[in-house]
């Protein structure tokens, strides 16, 4: 089966072409996929010397499974979940967790005693997005993400640097879309209390 360009190919045609034998069409799922898995990995992974050996992992999987994938998402959103799904059984296998419950209470634990956590919801009116994601706080804001648990830097990455939709998060990590918008919304809050801890409010 001639291989399309990889521009022109659709998923179908790819899966198709791959398990007709073509292995240079498996080559293009990888360019197409490697950019999320690589978020994934990096996100969840904090080993550096362990995320290779993940990452060949995750298309190992793929490549195995792909008669399985039945087209109910995209296919970069099931490679996706493949990846997920590797990085997730690696942190149970050294008994690490994606999000700590105590971890989870931190940014409420801040207004203890004064007032009442506001509500896990996405409030229209708070836009954090609009001071911690400018260009001038790149630097500051990458590390940051860094020191928040492993699923609340996973999803900043996944919505804001892989512009993925809250379904598509869903469909990834197999959490319902209101905790993805929870989560995200915990995350935010969290990365901009511990940024105002860290720096001072002019700065930002």
């Amino acid at each position: 089966m001639r291989t399309l360009p990889p521009s022109s190919s659709t998923d179908q045609q790819l899966v198709a072409q791959v398990l007709g034998g073509d292995t240079a069409a498996f080559g293009h799922i990888v360019q197409r996929t490697e950019g999320l898995v690589a978020q994934l990995v990096f996100k969840m992974i904090r080993h550096p010397a362990d995320r290779p050996d993940i990452a060949q992992e995750v298309y190992l999987k793929v490549f195995k499974n792909l008669a399985s994938f039945k087209f109910q998402a995209k296919l970069s959103t099931w490679v996706g979940q493949v990846a997920y799904n590797t990085c997730l059984h690696y942190l149970e296998k050294k008994q690490l967790v994606l999000l700590d419950p105590a971890e989870a209470a931190l940014d409420d634990a801040v207004e203890t005693g004064r007032r009442a956590p506001p509500p896990l919801v996405a409030d229209p009116a708070y836009d954090p997005e609009s001071t911690l994601f400018s260009h001038d706080l790149a630097s500051v804001l990458g590390a940051a993400i860094e020191d928040l648990p492993p699923l609340y830097r996973t999803l900043i990455s996944l919505y804001h640097q892989q512009e993925l939709s809250y379904e598509e998060i869903a469909q990834i990590t197999s959490l319902p879309d209101g905790t993805v918008k929870n989560y995200l919304f915990r995350a935010r809050k969290l990365l901009r209390q511990r940024l105002l801890a860290r720096y001072q409010r002019d700065d930002l």
